[in-house]
């Protein structure tokens, strides 16, 4: 009982690799609960008749409401206690999980999917700043990348919601995983807690006011290598989204495979790449770090490199195998960058705004990769091919590796 009691010390060694350990779960569950509606439409149509156009909607809800709440979200780890942020929000969007399996009419669903956006804005901001207030130095980046692995984690099972829906209903899957994370949000909040010598007590002890949100978004917008942070991220998150949304459409259509097929190669295999390589790039971060200050930057300059070539290659070819090996390869190198995002921000940015700082990428990263997707299904309609639109992701790699080589880190940040 000892032992277990020092290990949920905060002030234990292992403690640090348990909060990852804990928010893994909790990041599974975030994009699994948001995801899994994708994956059940012809169930939830049966029960509630609507329109294709409305079936996107609540997709497109969710996004643009998760997007533009997440500076302020944000705010509220910097502002408040990260662990209970992160705890209400988990506990919030399940009981919101729940309500969805009990909606009955598509205004109802609507909501449910506005109200799951508010709720899950609060979450990646606030777990991202708490991993990295526990990890320094030589093991932030490999944390973070794990934390990222969970999620992708949770975007892979989000078939788990089809297949639940087709062997019971629709509102079954909806049913369980709501009722998961309410009882693991109580497990979180006897286990999960902030870090006592952090950001919060170095404001106290340098007498440095309690931030606004004015303050910190004022700060965020004069820093230079914050300004390219949101240039290389909303670009690379354009890249990202339209290259998930359109790839089972190009396997289908330029190799003339079923959609069986097709789902299976854009996912299985794109994914399974995706979660090696936010390991493998944290885990390089942090050991060149160790010798080059800046190696946290050029490990995802290097993939967004070899990515970028990657991409061309794939919707180049007329072999099937060799796309598949170079999408691929982008997949593995692009995540480079989801690795080592916070880890940066702890370097350019002022610790007292990494949460909020975050929450304005995350931002961007909806609003752009948004129009992506809809710029991509336009550009078809104008039938200008996916190949076409691939081969340009592949150019807007290289130029969000040119803005991430001109990040220079400020005054010494990371060790706080």
């Amino acid at each position: 009982m000892n032992e277990m009691a020092g290990e949920m010390n905060p002030k234990s060694n292992i403690y640090p690799w348990i909060i990852v350990a804990l928010l893994c779960v909790v990041g599974c569950l975030n994009y699994l609960d948001r995801t899994m509606i994708t994956t059940m439409r012809g169930s939830i149509l049966q029960s509630i008749p609507m329109t294709d156009a409305q079936f996107g909607l609540l997709t497109s809800l969710f996004l643009w409401v998760y997007g533009l709440l997440s500076p302020l979200a944000g705010f509220l780890a910097d502002r408040f206690n990260r662990s209970r942020v992160i705890i209400g929000s988990l506990f919030v969007w399940s009981i919101v999980t729940w309500f969805t399996a009990h909606a009955t009419t598509f205004e109802e669903l609507l909501w449910t999917r506005a109200l799951m956006g508010i709720s899950e804005a609060c979450y990646i901001p606030a777990a991202l700043a708490l991993i990295t207030d526990y990890h320094r130095g030589s093991t932030r980046s490999l944390a973070t990348g794990i934390h990222m692995g969970g999620i992708m984690i949770g975007q892979s099972l989000g078939f788990i919601g089809g297949w639940l829906a087709e062997d019971r209903t629709w509102n079954f899957a909806f049913n369980i995983f709501g009722g998961i994370g309410m009882v693991y949000s109580l497990v979180l909040l006897f286990t999960l807690r902030d870090k006592k010598e952090g950001v919060q007590e170095k404001i106290v002890l340098t007498n440095l006011p309690v931030i606004s949100f004015k303050n910190a978004i004022k700060d965020l917008f004069k820093n230079r290598s914050y300004l390219l942070a949101m240039g290389f991220w909303g670009l690379g998150g354009m890249v990202s989204w339209m290259v998930v949304g359109w790839l089972p459409t190009y396997y289908k259509e330029h190799f003339n495979l079923s959609q069986t097929m097709s789902g299976m190669y854009a996912t299985g295999y794109f994914h399974t790449a995706s979660l090696l390589g936010v390991l493998t790039g944290g885990y390089l971060a942090d050991r060149w770090s160790r010798s080059f200050p800046r190696g946290r930057i050029m490990v995802p300059v290097i993939g967004l490199v070899v990515a970028a070539p990657g991409i061309f290659i794939a919707s180049s070819t007329t072999i099937l195998a060799v796309a598949v090996v170079c999408f691929m390869i982008y997949a593995f190198t692009r995540t480079f960058l989801d690795a080592n995002m916070m880890p940066i921000l702890c370097m350019i940015v002022d610790p007292r705004y990494r949460a909020t700082g975050y929450g304005v990428l995350n931002m961007i990263s909806c609003i752009i990769g948004g129009l992506g997707l809809y710029a991509a299904g336009a550009l078809r309609d104008a039938e200008i091919n996916l190949e076409r639109m691939f081969q340009v992701a592949a150019v807007t790699l290289l130029v969000c590796a040119g803005l991430l080589y001109f990040v220079r880190p400020g005054k010494e940040n990371e060790s706080i």
